[in-house]
């Protein structure tokens, strides 16, 4: 049985790519999705993003549509928080 004081991480995720991860949310917000590279950029350029954010989303394939920032990170190679239960 798992400690439930434990931090919902995934195997192998590190501390920086939790990191990355809450500043893509911080920097995109709610209100964007779905949306694609451009507008992803588009919007944390809006809102003063920090240089990695920007980095980040430009790495992004151009086309695909993102319904949330789990699969912003997925397609970044990101390391995600499991969710508890």
């Amino acid at each position: 049985m798992s400690d439930p004081h434990q931090p919902a991480t995934s195997p192998g995720t590190d501390p920086g790519d939790i990191e990355r991860r809450a500043a893509l949310a911080e920097s995109l917000g709610k209100e964007v999705w779905p949306a694609d590279r451009d507008a992803l950029i588009a919007k944390a350029q809006e809102g003063t993003a920090p240089d990695r954010v920007l980095s980040d989303l430009r790495r992004l394939p151009a086309g695909q549509q993102f319904r949330n920032v789990q699969e912003v990170a997925d397609a970044l190679g990101l390391g995600t928080e499991q969710q508890r239960f």
